[in-house]
């Protein structure tokens, strides 16, 4: 039978170990790069899936001043497309963890 002292130790321990796996699935995000694209792809943006924005293409036939609505739409739904691909890779990284860890899909975790 544990003592509750190392019960402790074993449970601050595997906090560490999940603490250090985020760490390192944050890390590996910030490195994976997604493409968002509107319009056929006239409007693109480059995000990593941590959803840091990277860089946006704007085809030059988009830059007149009457089609300024039109850019801003674009430029819009291209983040939302770039958003969608990043959340879809960390949810699948997020399920890899704690897969490997026994923990049930779906389980959220603290802080997450």
């Amino acid at each position: 039978m544990q003592s509750m002292e190392e019960m402790i130790q074993a449970a601050q321990k595997a906090a560490e170990t999940i603490q250090t796996q985020m760490n390192e699935m944050q890390a590996k995000l910030d490195s994976i790069e997604v493409e968002g694209q509107a319009g056929g792809g006239l409007v693109k943006v480059r995000a990593s899936a941590k959803g840091r924005i990277l860089g946006v293409a704007i085809d030059d036939s988009l830059m007149k001043p009457e089609e300024k609505q039109m850019v801003e739409d674009l430029v819009t739904a291209a983040f939302n497309d770039a958003r969608d691909k990043a959340d879809r890779i960390s949810n699948q990284e997020m399920q890899n963890i704690q897969g490997g860890m026994g923990l049930p899909p779906g389980f959220k975790m603290p802080g997450m």
